[in-house]
């Protein structure tokens, strides 16, 4: 599973299939997320003094294939824009839509089943329940672990806290999915305090900040979750004002 496939069951309701925070800016998150991938599996790095490149923007390491066409595809868009800053990266990768991709794999795979029906009758929209959620449910028990528990995260795991974190949906996420992923015999049905969702935010924007990874990809990872903070940023301000 990708780190963006991760991202995207949490973001989901299993039951409607509907998005549990704005899903305006979710195209820009992915990009980020595939951004964030690349780096953890040495593909691409930040220059640094000494690298021959402008100190701060985005150098290629490795071309060869991932396995994966989506990070295939964002390595293809990096490779012709390389020497480019995150910020400058982010646009032209969600234009090739990977979160929309991601859904439909992860559909074609049984974990997520398609459904089609329309807003007011009238505006057609699609939605994305839960079919398997086996997975997700790993996922939430390794982020209560972190966020909940304390403990200290795997570097993907902390990738996807920094991610969450940047746009302030750690709470929001763990709190949509109940009492999933808490040690058993704990929690039973009650819903979460905005204490406790709070709490869980606090903790992530601290391991965001730590050291859950080198200090060249975390570096890297706070370059590209900025950037996606600032988007999150803007469309929550035009939501307001619309």
């Amino acid at each position: 599973m990708l780190i963006l496939e991760d991202h995207l069951l949490l973001t989901l309701d299993d039951v409607t299939g509907k998005a549990v925070v704005d899903a305006s800016y979710r195209e820009q998150v992915a990009a980020g997320a595939l951004l964030v991938e690349l780096a953890l599996l040495g593909r691409v790095d930040l220059a640094g003094d000494g690298n021959g490149g402008r100190v701060g923007r985005i150098v290629v390491r490795d071309t060869s294939p991932t396995g994966s066409v989506l990070l295939d595809d964002a390595l293809v868009v990096v490779r012709s824009r390389e020497g480019s800053t995150p910020k400058a990266l982010i646009g032209p990768i969600a234009k090739t839509k990977p979160a929309d991709a991601a859904l439909e794999a992860l559909a074609a795979r049984g974990i997520l089943r398609r459904e089609h029906g329309r807003v007011l009758g009238i505006f057609p929209t699609t939605r994305w329940p839960a079919a398997d959620s086996r997975h997700e449910d790993a996922v939430r028990a390794d982020l209560w672990r972190v966020l909940v528990d304390g403990a200290a995260p795997a570097e993907r795991t902390g990738a996807l806290v920094a991610l969450l974190a940047a746009t302030n949906q750690a709470g929001r996420v763990l709190a949509a999915g109940g009492m999933r992923g808490a040690p058993a015999g704990t929690g039973g049905g009650r819903s979460w305090t905005l204490a406790e969702r709070r709490a869980v935010d606090r903790r992530a924007e601290e391991l965001a900040r730590s050291s859950w990874a080198g200090e060249a990809v975390r570096a890297y990872v706070e370059e590209v979750t900025a950037v996606i903070l600032a988007g999150a940023t803007v469309a929550t301000a035009a939501a307001a004002t619309s």
